[in-house]
């Protein structure tokens, strides 16, 4: 679950010195009741971050589907009641947060069940390419996807940048020696490299940018040098909903995409107030 005071950050951005609308027009002890509506089919997200925020300001809320469910366009999510100003100052908010992480967790949900099918074994994961980091990665989880790294403090990821400065095999001695606890993982672009990096011991290799004829080569050369079981293999890199398939067919453990926080639309979902209705 999201910490409520991360939430309350895009309320506060929305509204920072009030909802003058709600101000100007709606009376302060007027009390409504509203619907949230799926306007599409998907995997629902965000549920849970909608509800914490809307019983801070005070309004009840009934939660009819729950994270992770499949809904149909149409579907009530949940049920809101309360003061009707406190309603319309979380709404965007709310809505905002369902929306994102609905979008994710229905495209995680495609790709993980494409997987599968392929091969169980294999899991897919984002990326950190996303500034909404815990709201994306929850939406991932909730979709059957791994979050991977949630910060850079979480494990080591040697990438191409860093070897720009230090070797390859010192990178990995280096990262052994400050901590028996992270996770060493190297991020690579052709076969030697990959085997060099198995030979200095890393504990994940993630083949960047390479197509599944390469990648096979790579696994095929270090079960021939018997490195292959003491590593995991991560595939990363111009990997689409349309090719994973290919990928997933190889000898791999981890698919992670970016696609899936800075390229997946926000699903359609909206706000109705339904009591009390004025007639115009």
């Amino acid at each position: 679950m999201i910490p409520l005071e991360y939430l309350l950050r895009f309320v506060y951005e929305d509204s920072p010195y009030g909802d003058v609308t709600s101000e100007a027009i709606i009376p302060e002890d007027m009390n409504a009741e509203a619907v949230i509506i799926a306007k599409q089919d998907g995997v629902i997200a965000g549920v849970e971050e909608a509800r914490v925020l809307f019983e801070h300001f005070g309004v009840k809320v009934n939660v009819l589907k729950k994270d992770g469910e499949y809904v149909k366009k149409g579907e009530v999510i949940a049920e809101v009641k309360g003061n009707a100003r406190a309603i319309l100052l979380v709404e965007r908010t709310a809505l905002n947060i369902i929306g994102r992480m609905s979008g994710i967790a229905t495209e995680t949900r495609k790709l993980v069940e494409k997987v599968r099918k392929v091969n169980p074994r294999v899991k897919v994961a984002g990326t950190r390419k996303s500034l909404l980091r815990l709201i994306d990665k929850r939406a991932i989880m909730i979709g059957g996807g791994e979050p991977h790294r949630f910060s850079l403090s979480d494990a080591i990821l040697i990438k191409d940048n860093h070897l720009a400065l230090v070797p390859l095999e010192e990178a990995i001695k280096r990262a052994k020696e400050f901590s028996v606890y992270k996770v060493v993982e190297v991020e690579v672009e052709n076969l030697e490299d990959a085997v060099k990096a198995a030979k200095a011991g890393a504990d994940v290799i993630m083949l960047d940018n390479m197509k599944p004829q390469e990648i096979k080569e790579v696994i095929e050369k270090l079960r021939e040098l018997g490195l292959r079981d003491g590593v995991k293999i991560e595939v990363s890199g111009g990997i689409t909903p349309e090719n994973i398939e290919e990928y997933a067919k190889l000898d791999v453990d981890v698919i992670s995409l970016g696609y899936l926080t800075h390229s997946v639309r926000n699903f359609d979902v909206s706000l109705e107030i339904v009591k009390p209705r004025v007639s115009s």
